[in-house]
């Protein structure tokens, strides 16, 4: 028979093992837990990593990170190089936000103009008609437009004032971009490398009016696509003069204004432009085409 000190030794013992097996399992559990948390950060850096950025702002700092401005306007943004298109859905449905075209606004931006020209007006703007034809003629060929007044009014009214004093007219396209998930051409900057705008800025519309401004998923990617006309930007509320023409689906958090689509003619020249590259043969810079503005026009 065991004595009452070598059953409480055995118990002690028993005890010990158990203490140590918790510790163990909880030790595991941290363990997996952090292992699961970095291997979900890398996921996320990857796919952040994977994105051109299409900013108004200064081009060079945007493509010299791997998160390079896709579509580069001046103090305005540029298109992303987002994941594969199988993770990004499709626009948001449009349903008019309370107040629409009701009070547009267009504060000076930190930046001059980079070319004389007057801000629009401000205040109430029509949404009628619905849409409003334009013609983008460039050296390479004319590209027509139809600018979505219903959906963005406070941006095509500041597209149309800045096309009737002619702040467009002869001014280079200075950022294409072709990655697989990025197929854009950005115009709409008179200075030619990126940094230049109209001397104000102005508030985001559709797609972003679509979710409320924490919505997590204004940062995760949908498709653009082929045929859409947006505005680059430095950030929400930076919208200037510089644009963007989707000549392939795109993926692109929904960050950038869509205010007009471009007609067969147009999309026909802008694969004339994309079938030539870039000036260095990488996926994202200058185009080896010259392209020019001749002038944007209301039909």
């Amino acid at each position: 028979m065991p004595t009452n000190e070598q059953r409480r030794a055995t118990a002690k013992r028993k005890l010990e093992r158990q203490l140590e097996n918790r510790a163990e399992k909880e030790r595991k559990r941290r363990l997996y837990t952090i292992i699961g948390s970095a291997v979900a950060a890398v996921v996320v850096i990857g796919a952040v990593a994977a994105t051109f950025v299409i900013t108004n702002r200064d081009s060079e700092t945007q493509t010299a990170s791997a998160t390079s401005s896709a579509a580069s306007t001046s103090s305005e943004a540029s298109p992303l190089d987002a994941p594969e298109p199988a993770q990004a859905g499709a626009l948001p449905p449009f349903q008019a936000p309370e107040g629409l075209g009701g009070d547009c606004q267009y504060p000076a931006s930190p930046e001059e103009a980079s070319k004389p020209v007057k801000a629009p007006r401000t205040g109430k703007v029509p949404t009628e008609p619905a849409q409003v034809s334009a013609s983008m003629a460039t050296n390479q060929g004319n590209i027509g437009l139809q600018l979505d007044n219903a959906k963005s009014p406070c941006t095509v009214n500041s597209f149309a004032s800045l096309a009737q004093q002619g702040y467009f007219d002869n001014t280079p396209c200075h950022r294409l971009t072709t990655s697989d998930s990025l197929a854009v051409l950005q115009c709409g900057d008179p200075t030619g490398v990126g940094t230049g705008g109209p001397g104000y800025q102005f508030a985001n519309e559709y797609p972003s009016d679509q979710y409320q401004p924490d919505d997590p998923k204004l940062n995760e990617p949908v498709i653009y696509p082929r045929g859409t006309l947006a505005m680059a930007n430095a950030g929400p509320g930076t919208n200037g003069s510089q644009f963007f023409l989707v000549f392939k689906d795109s993926q692109l958090p929904p960050n950038y204004t869509v205010f007009g689509t471009i007609d067969e003619t147009g999309l026909a020249t802008l694969d004339k432009i994309a079938g030539g590259g870039t000036a260095d043969g990488g996926p994202d810079g200058a185009p080896k085409m010259d392209v020019n503005v001749k002038s944007i026009a209301l039909d």
